[in-house]
């Protein structure tokens, strides 16, 4: 279709051009987005070659679901002399985190009714509340809540940001059912709804300010990931460089002697403290691949140099 003798066109032989109908032409017209060359004589709405263009950038802006306030600020930027196409980009950019969101809430979704198909009829029920009520794409606020409350409140922000970093494990990109299982477990064990309150701090791990509590947990992730290389060459809980950094820990916070009779106490005072065996089986389960041996966990850590200390209490004769 060529264009009228004054160089431009009609309403529709613009939609017609562009393959959309009047009706969306006139949207973006009134939008402010398709701005019209002028008028004929008879009030129609009449537009240049240029029209054209844009009409069909909006289009293409609109097929990525770019909202029209986005949509304006990327045409502005269009004629704008000297602009670099950061709008574009910055738009581009939103999108894929945007999608990246939607595709982990999907297999969040996928991995989620597969658990609850391939439990026990049963089962069902049950297993779907629990996993309802984890958020979507799941979010690890209420355990990053739940060790908050539990950390000493002298305790330096950046060490419990370090703690938190060690403790809150994270979602698998593209879970299994087995790991969506876990998580929804942790979830409800941090919330209250498996019946049961936050555990108390372990009296082991309670500091007498600020500079205390520092120490005693970067000397326990020092002593955690020593462990853990132990754990996994399969070695026994004993002694050695990994558990003489747990007791220095300890030991370095409450400003003591590493002593046969400090290290009885420790053990004494540690066997006694509360557990939180199911949170860290949970995490074990979440961030591990399925079939292979559990990765250590600070619980699983803690629990080795535990047995550690008591097996090496076993060889120490009393002062």
């Amino acid at each position: 279709m060529a264009m009228s003798y004054d160089g431009l066109w009609g309403i529709g032989e613009l939609a017609e051009r562009a393959g959309v109908s009047v009706k969306t032409v006139r949207f973006y017209s009134d939008s402010g987005l398709l701005p019209e060359a002028g008028r004929s004589a008879g009030g129609h709405r009449r537009y240049d070659a240029g029209a054209l263009e844009r009409l069909r950038m909006i289009r293409s802006l609109r097929r990525m679901d770019l909202p029209l306030p986005v949509v304006r600020r990327v045409l502005e930027e269009e004629n704008t002399p000297g602009r670099t196409g950061g709008a574009l980009e910055d738009a581009v950019a939103g999108q894929l985190r945007a999608l990246g969101s939607q595709v982990r809430a999907l297999r969040w979704k996928e991995a989620a009714l597969r658990s609850v198909q391939e439990c026990r009829p049963a089962e069902r029920a049950d297993r779907l509340r629990l996993i309802a009520a984890v958020a979507v794409p799941p979010s690890t606020a209420p355990l990053a809540r739940f060790w908050r409350a539990w950390l000493p409140p002298r305790m330096p922000a950046g060490s419990v940001t370090a703690f938190l970093d060690i403790a809150v494990p994270q979602p698998p990109e593209d879970p299994q059912p087995e790991q969506v299982l876990a998580f929804a477990g942790l979830n409800a064990l941090v919330t209250g709804d498996c019946g049961g309150s936050a555990p108390t701090q372990p009296a082991a791990h309670r500091a007498a300010d600020a500079r205390a509590s520092t120490v005693l947990y970067a000397g326990l992730a020092e002593a955690y990931e020593l462990a853990g290389t132990e754990m996994r060459l399969g070695r026994r809980p004993g002694p050695g460089e990994a558990l003489d950094g747990f007791v220095d820990a300890y030991a370095s916070a409450r400003i003591a002697a590493d002593t046969p009779a400090f290290r009885r106490e420790l053990l004494r005072q540690l066997a006694a403290d509360p557990r939180i065996d199911r949170y860290w089986e949970l995490t074990a389960e979440l961030t591990g691949v399925p079939g292979d041996p559990p990765e250590p966990t600070p619980g699983s850590a803690h629990d080795w140099l535990v047995a550690a200390l008591d097996a090496e209490a076993g060889t120490v004769q009393p002062a």
